[in-house]
């Protein structure tokens, strides 16, 4: 009976997951085309520190699709481990890219799509070798773990690193360096994690009829949520607004993730009974999911789809072959010409320096 109430709650979490992802995602596109849509008017950015944006229904749009979908997560984290539910959130940064090539004109070259699978197949692997969580089932047992010298600290050094990049990076920095806002959302959204967490232990212990609401512990992690949330929209928006979202939210994902399973294998000893092979296959697949990533952003400005693929073949097999591209090969194709004349140009300059001709200069 247990067990088949593990795997209904496994199913759960995971559908809530997973449409968590799609409203998040969704919600970044409708919030970076309000902000656009305030900066054409002129208004003051949210990069600025402006709040403006408060007044484009577009931007709440976004901000409700995101409560849809931190409900959605909120729910997931009640039913499935913190190593379950957070990798499914790289599906959030596939539904924004895909989203972003069809409203922001942001387009999704080759490199993009194979960064999709990737962080899909990576995905998938940590979620076979998802390490299991202890149960935590009171708030006295979440706050007995709460309390822990190794949890404590880590608190401490994310509250001091935030507290550090907010007022003495973010002024200098945060304008022209895209890690310093993105970083501040994702350390703070690691212990917003555990507040979750510790509500839905809350929540499950209120329906079944303790005091919950009498126990100091529920209004802390209550009010711990408001903060880090609060915190996370406000330098996430500012990130949105000074950079572009195909490279935000990626990197925001890697970074939260990387930061939420830090915190959860210290509150929650989740590594501690792990096998080899789950092991190296959590972290294989985090690598992929890494990587997936990586592709989807670093190449975003390559105009290089499957249609000039075999053109590019072309032109390795030709380098390889050291013969030099005709003028026929250039004016053949239009779109490439200027480029091809600059090539032929200078391989002929070069030639006339080497054979010492004074018409190259």
């Amino acid at each position: 009976m247990s067990q088949t109430r593990g795997k209904y709650d496994f199913c759960i979490g995971l559908v809530l997951a997973m449409s968590s992802s799609i409203f998040i995602g969704g919600s970044f596109i409708l919030k970076k085309k309000g902000l656009l849509r305030l900066a054409r008017k002129g208004s003051m950015r949210a990069g600025q520190g402006g709040h403006a944006y408060l007044k484009e229904w577009l931007w709440w749009a976004g901000l409700l699709s995101m409560g849809a979908g931190e409900v959605a997560n909120f729910a997931a984290y009640a039913f499935a481990p913190a190593t379950l539910v957070t990798p499914l959130g790289a599906l959030s940064v596939l539904v924004s890219a895909i989203l972003s090539s069809f409203f922001l004109n942001e387009k999704l070259n080759l490199h993009g799509k194979i960064g999709c699978l990737l962080s899909i197949l990576g995905s998938t692997v940590m979620v076979i070798h998802a390490p299991q969580e202890e149960e935590v089932e009171t708030l006295n047992e979440m706050s007995h773990k709460l309390g822990d010298p190794g949890f404590v600290v880590f608190a401490t050094l994310v509250v001091i690193v935030s507290l550090i990049l907010i007022f003495v990076v973010g002024p200098r920095h945060g304008q022209t360096n895209i890690l310093v806002y993105i970083t501040i959302c994702s350390v703070i959204g690691a212990l917003s994690v555990s507040c979750v967490k510790g509500l839905g232990i809350a929540i499950k212990e209120l329906f079944a009829g303790k005091p919950v609401l009498k126990h100091p512990l529920s209004w802390i992690l209550l009010l711990s949520l408001i903060v880090c949330v609060s915190t996370q929209i406000n330098y996430l928006n500012r990130a949105l607004d000074i950079f572009n979202t195909s490279i935000v939210t990626p990197i925001y994902y890697v970074i939260f993730t990387t930061s939420v399973l830090t915190c959860s294998a210290i509150l929650f000893k989740e590594w501690q009974h792990m096998a080899a092979d789950d092991v190296i296959g959590t972290f294989s697949g985090f690598l992929t999911i890494i990587v997936g990533i990586f592709l989807l952003h670093a190449f975003k400005d390559v105009n290089f789809t499957l249609a000039n693929l075999p053109l590019s073949l072309r032109k390795d097999e030709r380098a390889a072959n050291g013969t030099l591209l005709s003028t026929y090969d250039c004016f053949n194709h239009d779109e490439e010409s200027s480029a091809c004349l600059g090539e032929i140009q200078s391989t002929e300059s070069l030639s006339a320096r080497r054979n010492g001709s004074l018409s190259a200069f």
